[in-house]
């Protein structure tokens, strides 16, 4: 999956490309998928969820450069795969799911794997977790029509973002990074998602 589906398409974050290679994906996927745990496709979680297709998790895991120092805010645990690969790579993850379900069996599943840097929390992801921050970087796992503000705020300086930015039918991955003179944002390929729902999914955005 990794040497085919990832690296040939143009991720070569060294750690990231490891975390992916060590992180069995079949774990996060109901056994009847099994067969199809490491296929380049997103896959159905339940709750009209879906798992990311592994390329897309590779890069939006690559375009933060995750360090072993940082702590980083999830929005959008799902299956708890993307929360793995996180948690593999840095010092603490906090991820924010709005359906107790998922959380659960995300948290079961990490456990399972031995993964405990991590803080799990239910609620409304376009908030962020203001209790937590700053956040070293913040990546949202679902799609917006522009950067949620309250999630830019809770940045450290020189904090990294990545966040799908769009409607159902066209989204880009748009990555920031906090600067002295404000959020600065540079494109990094088109992708699909599932919509942010929250308070501030639709509105006070950058």
């Amino acid at each position: 999956m990794v040497a085919a589906q990832i690296s040939a398409r143009g991720v070569h974050h060294v750690r990231t490309l490891a975390a992916l290679a060590t992180i069995p994906r079949h774990c996060f996927l109901p056994t009847t998928l099994a067969d199809a745990a490491y296929d380049d496709v997103p896959l159905p979680v339940g709750h009209g969820q879906t798992i990311s297709q592994p390329y897309m998790v590779a890069l939006m895991t690559a375009v933060l450069a995750p360090r072993r120092t940082d702590r980083i805010l999830e929005i959008g645990t799902g299956s708890g795969y993307q929360t793995a690969i996180l948690a593999h790579l840095v010092r603490r993850v906090y991820t924010v799911e709005r359906l107790d379900e998922l959380a659960a069996g995300a948290r079961r599943r990490l456990a399972a794997l031995g993964l405990g840097n991590v803080d799990y929390r239910i609620g409304d992801g376009s908030l962020g977790w203001p209790e937590a921050a700053p956040f070293d970087a913040i990546l949202v796992t679902a799609a917006a029509p522009a950067i949620p503000r309250p999630l830019v705020e809770q940045l450290a300086p020189g904090g990294r973002i990545a966040v799908p930015v769009g409607d159902l039918a066209l989204q880009e991955l748009v990555v920031g990074t906090l600067g002295p003179q404000g959020l600065v944002t540079r494109d990094a390929g088109g992708c699909r998602f599932v919509p942010l729902i929250g308070r501030h999914a639709f509105r006070d955005g950058f």
